[in-house]
């Protein structure tokens, strides 16, 4: 195959930017950075060599659903230009690349035969990658539920849970003795909350009590799925990457203090207790009422079991109003082109409040950056010094927990390339590499030069 795409320059290029902020932190040896990625937001090929389709796809054939009515069926062509993708993680000078499998395109129906050709897809990634000095960090599920499931009652039912037990084992089985590290779930809050209650991303569903039930089979399924794995014996760390941010009331009143206790419940107590603590937080079960998920007889247990790393994905801070009245616009910080402040402190707050209210063994920053709008610029490059000093001041945030005593693991750019953007189909640029979607022609962005200036050094510093 031919390329049509740019790889990243030699480190000496002059169009270089410098990452000063976060330079001036001393990161630990072995810590790990990386770009991440999942699986249907890039790979395209969407019903090739025996891909069963996924809850997105059918999602993204609503009228209305996408802003720009578009799908993933094409994406970044990832199924066919892997290599040349893996050459550009190689080129960024990364230690690792986090991605995702797709259910569906190994077990098309979720049950059943699995797809010898989805699963060698993905032995040629890792593969690709290891070969290449890259680390794979693999996630099982991110949001792309095969639909053969959801027929029969997707994440509201109990027997999906089994299901992505066995799904873990399989994949273990396949690839856990290349992998380094497997993650069970993507943002299990997104799943439950946007594709359950508020219904604006896959499936589309409209109901709080099922949004509820569906977040609790998600964590049953990840400590079931933690458990089959141990008894592997992978040499693979085993853990779960959650969406968190700090809630801050937006001022000192009682009901603004309160109504931001509420929403840290909702969000990251929610998750965080029964993983760590064996029990949902008392205040967010009140708030539900008879809404609250039916528990069974030693699902708590089920839930709490040991894992060697909880990912956190960040991207901005939480400010409540008990009547609504906070208006992100008028806050005076400066907005990503998704209207989410830039907020770098709320990542050191995280992070230390995770490290003070749980025994975490090790967190990772496994999404991290921000959209803008990037414009290609006449000589044909992306001058894109917003997302630059984006990662500058959010990896000064991780160094600065580190200082404070945070076991921090490693730092994972999202994204590697511009890619579909759910629900904002492909209006919001993520990534540190530009994509044309027209030719499929990357182009590392200033930040990825950035950032693959700023790992160089940290290697360099390594070495030294």
């Amino acid at each position: 195959m031919t390329s049509t795409a740019s790889t990243a320059p030699a480190a000496s290029d002059a169009r270089a930017v410098t990452l000063p902020t976060a330079s001036a932190t001393d990161f630990p040896a072995d810590f790990v950075w990386a770009v991440a990625t999942s699986a249907f937001q890039i790979e395209g090929a969407h019903d090739a060599d025996g891909k069963g389709p996924s809850i997105w796809d059918t999602f993204c054939r609503q009228p209305g659903v996408i802003a720009d009515g578009s799908n993933g069926d094409t994406a970044c062509e990832h199924v066919l230009r892997w290599e040349q993708d893996l050459d550009m993680i190689r080129d960024l000078g990364v230690d690792a690349y986090r991605f995702s499998v797709s259910w569906p395109r190994v077990r098309p129906t979720g049950d059943g035969d699995w797809n010898e050709a989805g699963l060698a897809f993905y032995d040629r990634l890792v593969d690709g990658l290891i070969a290449r000095g890259i680390k794979p960090y693999l996630t099982l599920n991110h949001w792309d539920l095969p639909q053969a499931l959801q027929d029969i009652g997707g994440w509201g039912s109990r027997a999906t849970v089994d299901r992505f037990v066995e799904y873990a084992i399989g994949i273990a089985r396949r690839y856990g003795d290349r992998v380094v590290s497997i993650a069970t779930h993507n943002e299990p809050w997104v799943v439950a909350q946007l594709g359950h209650e508020t219904g604006i991303f896959a499936p589309g569903l409209k109901d709080r009590a099922l949004a509820a039930q569906v977040s609790h089979h998600l964590l049953v399924s990840h400590g079931l799925a933690i458990t089959a794995l141990r008894a592997l014996k992978l040499k693979a760390s085993l853990g779960i990457v959650l969406n968190l941010a700090p809630m801050y009331p937006a001022t000192d009143s009682e009901a603004d203090r309160a109504q931001a206790r509420l929403e840290d419940g909702k969000l990251r107590r929610w998750y965080m207790d029964p993983l760590f603590k064996g029990h949902y937080p008392a205040d967010v079960i009140e708030m539900l009422g008879e809404d609250a998920p039916q528990v069974e007889a030693g699902d708590m247990d089920r839930i709490r079991v040991p894992i060697d790393f909880l990912g956190v994905n960040y991207y901005s801070r939480g400010m409540i109003s008990a009547d609504g009245s906070f208006d992100v616009r008028k806050s005076g910080l400066e907005l990503t082109d998704m209207d989410w402040e830039i907020y770098p402190q709320g990542l050191t707050d995280l992070l230390v409040q995770l490290h003070r209210d749980y025994p975490v063994p090790r967190l990772y920053v496994t999404e991290n950056g921000g959209a803008f709008k990037d414009p290609v610029g006449a000589d044909g490059q992306v001058h894109d010094a917003d997302r630059t000093r984006y990662l500058d001041t959010h990896i000064a945030a991780v160094g600065e927990a580190l200082r404070q005593g945070v076991p921090m693991g490693g730092y994972m750019v999202w994204s590697l390339m511009d890619n579909f953007e759910w629900a904002s189909g492909y209006a919001k640029r993520f990534g540190i590499v530009h994509v044309d979607y027209a030719t499929q022609r990357r182009t590392p962005k200033d930040s990825a030069l950035a950032y693959r200036d700023f790992v160089l050094r940290q290697r360099a510093q390594r070495r030294g």
